[in-house]
């Protein structure tokens, strides 16, 4: 079976952040922005919302960075699993990771990152609009990926004045 990427479309988000309630809810049993692993960020000015996810890298310089090992690539699913039992919230993958992909759980002073929901992810199941898709990677859904991370890239960039 081919492993499955998730791809955003910043194109079709309109910035309800359902993807966040869904997440926080499916992981925590809490409807809690803060306790999600994806995050939908809106810029005012370029008129735009990228949700902001972990992407599973082909080669992700998080578990490179984690100092515990806390961070692992399944070689069957591709997914970048995250052992909390490990982790000591040193924040070393969120510096490492250039898209934003992991943000911290402030209550449990750990690391929080997508893991694909298993297979079925609650944030593109409840998204109305389809700007998250869960699709076997071709050329075009790898395009697109490629096309919101540098659709970021170009954001950062015009927010830090670089």
């Amino acid at each position: 079976m081919a492993q499955k990427v998730l791809v955003v479309r910043p194109e079709k988000c309109t910035g309800c952040k359902i993807c966040e309630l869904a997440c926080s809810f499916e992981k925590e049993k809490k409807s809690n922005p803060a306790k999600s692993r994806i995050t939908a960020i809106t810029w005012d000015e370029e008129g735009i919302t990228l949700p902001m996810v972990c992407l599973q890298c082909e080669d992700p310089v998080c578990v490179n960075a984690c100092p515990t090992a806390a961070l692992n690539k399944d070689p069957e699913t591709g997914v970048v699993e995250l052992d909390e039992d490990r982790c000591i919230g040193c924040r070393a993958c969120m510096i490492a990771c250039p898209l934003g992909g992991i943000t911290m759980d402030m209550d449990k002073k750990i690391a929080m990152k997508c893991d694909l929901c298993g297979g079925e992810p609650k944030c593109v199941e409840l998204c109305p609009t389809g700007a998250l898709e869960y699709a076997t990677p071709t050329r075009s859904t790898l395009a697109l990926r490629r096309e919101a991370a540098t659709k970021l890239s170009e954001i950062l960039r015009k927010v830090s004045g670089g």
